[in-house]
């Protein structure tokens, strides 16, 4: 049987994101409103997209991830109460703030006039010097302002998102386009975030899935982990997502960090400082690769009635491990298939490996357990 589903019920904010699971959301919502869960956990939220549309489902949910970046998402989104006027004094008086130049254009500012994203240093660069500029005043009074901690969430998720509108990126901070992309002249402007009233009692965590998944009591925990990649010769960086983000976190911390590479990277972003075993490409010494002990051991923690979790056929795991490692810690109740192309879910048959019929893109995969 196929099911077509051509929208979704809920309206959520965030930035481009590999691993986003904006066109996933009415899928989601079908198998989580099934199990009749009123409580959720999303252990690994991202830019908080589900958790979002989740909340304006009805649902409470406690959104969980070590990025910096998702905790103040899931702050602005899910716990600063929907007080837009207040909030827009705030914004106002930010985008008023004329320019300056400071450590962000020092290091991620080009210059517009050449139609190369080059800058001084000869390398490439994500933004323009007129928006850094705007990023460098506005970063620096977010700081010097007295905010309650909802405000600070509220005024930083603006930022990022207004900063998202003028990228010169192909959606990620690992590498940046040679020229100037249209949206790049664009001039950084801020607005109130869209709130959806939803009901209270939502929570915010940042600490590790496992952690959070063993001591949360929620009806459903929905798990989408970082995927790595089932191409052994990918080089480590390439499969975390610490080396693509690494810019949001700068924004949200303003820490002026150590910085290497020609994008410009973190220096905790590097493959030896940002480690998730979720994305380890390695064996463990019982033959199984890393990552899918990782798994094993995530949901042999959690303690949730039903699991929800998502997955690629570009994920590290083959389909059969994957396959033995939910049917040890659960009963397959739900296993469908995502057709991102045309939108359509299907049931998804265990008879066959990852497909990619004719090179088409990683298919994505939604299972429901029930424990």
């Amino acid at each position: 049987m196929t099911v077509a589903i051509y929208s979704s019920t809920s309206r959520t904010k965030g930035v481009k994101y590999a691993g986003s699971k904006l066109r996933l959301l009415p899928h989601i919502l079908k198998l989580v409103r099934q199990t009749g869960a009123e409580t959720v956990l999303d252990g690994f939220s991202g830019t908080t997209r589900v958790s979002q549309a989740l909340a304006a489902d009805g649902v409470r949910v406690t959104a969980n991830d070590t990025s910096d970046l998702s905790r103040v998402f899931a702050e602005c989104f899910l716990t600063a109460k929907p007080r837009e006027g207040r909030y827009a004094k705030l914004i106002e008086s930010l985008n008023r703030l004329p320019g300056k130049d400071g450590w962000f254009s020092e290091h991620y500012g080009g210059d517009p006039a050449s139609p190369e994203s080059i800058g001084p240093d000869g390398l490439k660069k994500p933004f323009q010097l007129h928006n850094t500029r705007r990023l460098d005043a506005i970063r620096d009074e977010i700081d010097r302002l007295s905010l309650s901690r909802c405000e600070r969430s509220v005024a930083l998720t603006s930022l990022v998102l207004a900063l998202d509108k003028v990228d010169n990126t192909i959606g990620h901070f690992a590498s940046y386009l040679r020229e100037w992309s249209p949206r790049s002249y664009g001039d950084l402007r801020l607005e109130v975030p869209r709130f959806t009233r939803t009901i209270d009692g939502h929570e915010v965590l940042q600490e590790d899935a496992a952690d959070a998944a063993e001591r949360t009591p929620a009806d459903l925990a929905y798990f989408d982990p970082p995927y790595g990649s089932n191409n052994a010769k990918m080089p480590p960086s390439r499969v975390r997502y610490g080396a693509y983000y690494h810019f949001w976190k700068t924004v949200i911390l303003n820490d002026r960090p150590e910085l290497f590479g020609k994008a410009k990277r973190r220096k905790d972003s590097a493959d030896d400082a940002n480690y998730s075993p979720y994305e380890d490409f390695r064996f463990a010494p019982d033959g199984e690769f890393v990552a899918v002990n990782a798994l094993r051991d995530l949901l042999s923690k959690t303690s949730s009635r039903f699991v929800l979790l998502s997955y690629s056929s570009g994920g590290r795991a083959t389909r059969r491990s994957l396959e033995a490692v939910m049917r040890g810690c659960g009963d397959i109740v739900a296993a469908v298939e995502v057709d991102l192309r045309r939108n359509v879910m299907a049931e998804m048959s265990w008879t066959k490996e990852w497909t990619r019929e004719g090179g088409a893109p990683n298919r994505e995969y939604l299972f429901l357990l029930a424990r």
